[in-house]
């Protein structure tokens, strides 16, 4: 007899069925999942069983889990998908390629968001992008803060389609390159081009000049990662 296989079945079957309960709101969202021992009782299965589903579910960014505490249960949203995706596109970028390939994709569709914002940008989004650039433009002798702003400018773009995959996927980049921008060399001069490149971007989008402000965008993005490119020395591209 297999014992690893029978557990991961039974592993499998547990899973199967507190995902139904997660998604249908038996279990409540954001609330604590039935202590190990209920569970044992409920499946009628072992500790070694549960814990493997619980693993499996916290895989699957249905649970969060953390030492100590009962894993709090997630019902399936677009933050899901990517909460349990993010640990794989980590590893997907130990290397240049990977993360210049990442960077490249978050090009591709924040040139379609600043056209869109060119073409429908209702005036609450006009109103957001001023606040945002704005609150940049304050935080040019502060780097952190000016980062923290650079993040919501850009935000706010993600947001104008009023799409909800849009947001998470923002938030995804943001947590997925924050590391490589981190180790960046930070300046007031820096943070005063950085500034200005949103402002271009915006005033394209205000005389609702899609193709400009597509060029503003890409600008922008281009000479950012001319900047990474030169301070981790990465040569040619």
């Amino acid at each position: 007899m297999d014992i690893g296989n029978d557990t991961g079945r039974a592993a499998d079957s547990v899973v199967a069925m507190l995902e139904a309960k997660i998604v249908s709101g038996e279990l409540e969202n954001r609330a604590p999942l039935p202590a190990e021992r209920e569970l044992m009782e409920q499946f009628g299965a072992s500790r070694t069983v549960i814990r493997e589903a619980i693993s499996k579910l916290s895989s699957r960014g249905l649970i969060e889990t953390r030492p100590r505490f009962r894993p709090i249960v997630r019902k399936p949203d677009y933050a899901t998908v990517l909460h349990a995706c993010g640990n794989v596109v980590q590893h997907l970028l130990t290397e240049r390629s990977g993360i210049k390939n990442l960077y490249d994709s978050r090009v591709f569709i924040e040139r379609a968001l600043v056209r869109e914002a060119a073409l429908a940008a209702r005036k609450e989004d006009i109103v957001n992008l001023r606040a945002a650039l704005e609150d940049n433009r304050n935080a040019i002798s502060d780097s952190s803060e000016f980062y923290r702003t650079d993040v919501a400018f850009h935000g706010v773009l993600y947001r104008i389609p009023r799409n909800p995959i849009f947001p998470t996927i923002h938030e995804g980049y943001t947590s997925w390159l924050a590391p490589q921008w981190d180790r960046m060399l930070r300046s007031p001069e820096r943070n005063e081009v950085n500034y200005l490149a949103h402002k271009a971007i915006l005033d394209a989008i205000m005389e609702r000049d899609p193709l400009a402000a597509e060029e503003a965008l890409t600008n922008h993005l281009k000479a950012a990662w001319e900047f990474v490119r030169v301070t981790f020395d990465w040569g040619e591209e």
